[in-house]
């Protein structure tokens, strides 16, 4: 057997050696041991008409059960798939794990996908049952049933169905189709799994190209969920019943890992968010949750800083001055590790009591040890800002490839920005490094995936000879062996000189400088000098969470600050508003005195129209920039900054 497959009923050889020796099981057999220990305790909470409805574990694992049964009388074929598109909910969970116990392999799809994207995953995914959520979703199948050739049926979890058509079923109708298939049938194919095979598909968003479906192994999902969330600090149930919040996109493997799989593994409580949670009920639900540990991509946390400092800038002198003591106090101790003076710690304390408790209460993290950021890399303004709060956020590293984390960071394993350390058992080596020891970041362990469906050709540019695999990320590695993220090899800039500039630090950097900047992007591949595209914070549209005109309340008090009267974007940019682009240029050659040389300097500079978003294209559905779209969307601005 060969560490690599690209096809989905292929067995790969674990990476299985003396510094991870533990047993490979599969997702059933985890699910098993979690069931003897936490049968009776509740696993998963939604909310049904203002009440929390719960399910125990036991009951959860009798619907995947009979879910199972139901996607074998429906015709799930072996290493087929069963696809999801829908928010995160019970069924979600149930449906995901029922395809696997049935044999199946389950694949995620982005609720923001279109019909055509659909039709893309489900087709190289060989689907045989797609369940989805609600009317909106359904509709998109229906546009693209007729040239799937493998679809045989497809479950509706949410709303009612519209009009009867063969092979549709609501989720009630679903769950009863399996009931005469007998226990020895099911429990045959369950026994006949190995941890070496695919079990989970997670199609990478593709910022280059056609997504990818990156294989997970039984072995990879259940190793992952017991080892890197130890390592991360979440308690099994019998020390500690750990309860979350399920938010984002399941069909990306940061939310399955930490929500579904792990969830299984210690027994944990699941609280589903309501759909709109990004839109700004999320926190709603963590305040009637308290979750005890919280995930979120860099963009959740900024969201949540920017709504507090909007709240704090309508709020009156006094409670501004408090708020901005206590946090200064906070970040001071946060980043001062070394010893302050007894009454400096009393001071403190007594913010931390009297301020910071009340602020971290209101955002429902009063019983939340453990705060996570993954996904993209987070900004230093986003890190100091938690600091100040006394929070501290862990970041974690890794890619669909690596079964979501293999790199983290918790309360035992921290060094400001870095993304912690590899997990026990994960190996991480850096190739081609330069004289700053920047390389390429490859990772070796149970978490490595065992390849791209039907793809060879990618499968193999992806591992080395030895089966490492390569990140396409930069990084460093200090002395004590935390790892810290620099930037990825494509979005490295080569100028015409062929000088290397990373993006990121350059962009971060103008962000902290100039609060009214929302999304920044150095342009200068292959360009004589470096440039720059700017977006302003705007409030996002309650209903479809794109970018509105209006400023948001940080916005304008940056411009009241420096003399402008401005509330919108499209004046500023109309007018090129005189104060805000002055203050602009002034923030911008401050970031350039701070530049590594002068190759790192920001020449030119234009403020877009519209703050990036998803619907826009600019960014992916995890808020990741995608700069080549970006490029080409604003293809004419870019030239003009280089028009001789």
């Amino acid at each position: 057997e060969s560490l690599w497959t690209s096809f989905a009923d292929g067995r790969v050889r674990l990476r299985i050696d003396s510094s991870c020796p533990q047993t490979p099981i599969t997702v059933h057999q985890m699910f098993k041991e979690s069931l003897e220990k936490y049968g009776s305790l509740n696993a998963l909470a939604s909310k049904k008409n203002g009440k929390w409805e719960k399910i125990t574990f036991s009951e959860y694992y009798c619907l995947s059960r009979k879910a199972a049964k139901s996607f074998l009388k429906l015709g799930l074929e072996r290493f087929h798939s069963v696809a999801i598109l829908g928010f995160n909910s019970p069924e979600w969970f149930i449906s995901a794990v029922g395809a696997v116990f049935a044999g199946g392999v389950v694949t995620g799809i982005y609720t923001t996908n279109s019909p055509e994207a659909c039709h893309y995953i489900a087709h190289d995914s060989k689907t045989n049952i797609m369940v989805v959520e609600n009317q909106k979703q359904l509709e998109k199948i229906m546009q693209i049933w007729n040239r799937l050739p493998y679809l045989k049926a497809v479950v509706l979890y949410k709303d009612s169905i519209p009009e009867r058509h063969p092979n549709l079923y609501t989720m009630e109708e679903f769950l009863e189709l399996g009931d005469d298939i007998p226990d020895a049938t099911l429990d045959y194919i369950i026994n006949s799994q190995k941890p070496n095979q695919c079990c989970v598909l997670i199609y990478t968003s593709g910022t280059t190209g056609k997504p990818k479906g990156a294989m997970l192994s039984h072995d990879n999902i259940t190793w992952t969920s017991a080892h890197c969330s130890r390592a991360g600090d979440m308690q099994p149930a019998e020390v500690q019943q750990e309860s979350i919040v399920s938010y984002l996109p399941l069909s990306h493997i940061a939310a399955q890992i930490y929500d579904l799989w792990t969830g299984i593994k210690w027994g944990e409580q699941v609280y589903f968010a309501e759909p709109d949670a990004l839109k700004g009920s999320l926190i709603d639900t963590l305040k009637e949750v308290q979750p005890t540990s919280h995930m979120g991509v860099p963009r959740v946390w900024e969201k949540i800083m920017e709504k507090l400092k909007d709240a704090s800038a309508q709020s009156g002198f006094m409670k501004k001055k408090i708020l901005s003591w206590a946090m200064s106090l906070s970040l001071e101790r946060n980043l001062n590790c070394s010893s302050s003076s007894d009454l400096k710690q009393f001071w403190t304390r007594l913010a931390d009591y009297l301020v910071l408790a009340k602020i971290r209460n209101a955002l429902g993290f009063s019983s939340c040890q453990k705060h996570f950021s993954g996904a993209a890399p987070l900004n230093t303004e986003t890190l100091y800002f938690f600091l100040g709060l006394n929070i501290t956020l862990y970041e974690a590293y890794g890619m669909s490839e690596t079964t979501g984390p293999h790199c983290l960071s918790g309360p035992y394993i921290y060094r400001q920005h870095s993304c912690g350390k590899p997990v026990p058992g994960c190996k991480v080596k850096l190739v081609d490094e330069d004289t700053e020891g920047n390389g390429e970041i490859c990772f070796w362990g149970r978490t490595v995936f065992m390849g791209y469906l039907n793809m060879e050709d990618k499968t193999k540019e992806a591992f080395d000879e030895d089966g490492w695999l390569h990140s396409g990320d930069l990084g460093k590695l200090d002395k004590d062996g935390f790892l810290y993220v620099t930037g990825r090899i494509k979005d490295l800039i080569i100028t015409a000189g062929g000088e290397n500039v990373p993006p990121i630090p350059i962009e971060d950097a103008v962000k902290k400088e100039l609060p009214i900047i929302s999304n920044a992007m150095v342009i200068g591949d292959k360009k004589k000098f470096l440039s720059m595209l700017l977006t302003l914070k705007s409030v996002l549209d309650p209903d479809t969470s794109d970018p509105t005109d209006i400023l948001t309340e940080q916005a304008r008090d940056f411009c009241q600050k420096i003399g402008s009267k401005a509330t919108k974007v499209s004046e500023i940019v109309a007018t090129r508003d005189q104060a805000i682009y002055q203050a602009i240029q002034e923030g911008i050659n401050k970031v350039n005195m701070n530049a590594t040389n002068r190759v790192h300097c920001i020449q030119k500079w234009i403020v877009l129209p519209r703050d990036f978003s998803i619907s826009g294209g600019e960014l992916g559905p995890t808020m990741k920039l995608k700069r080549l779209t970006v490029l080409e969307k604003y293809r004419n601005e870019v030239d003009s900054f280089y028009e001789e």
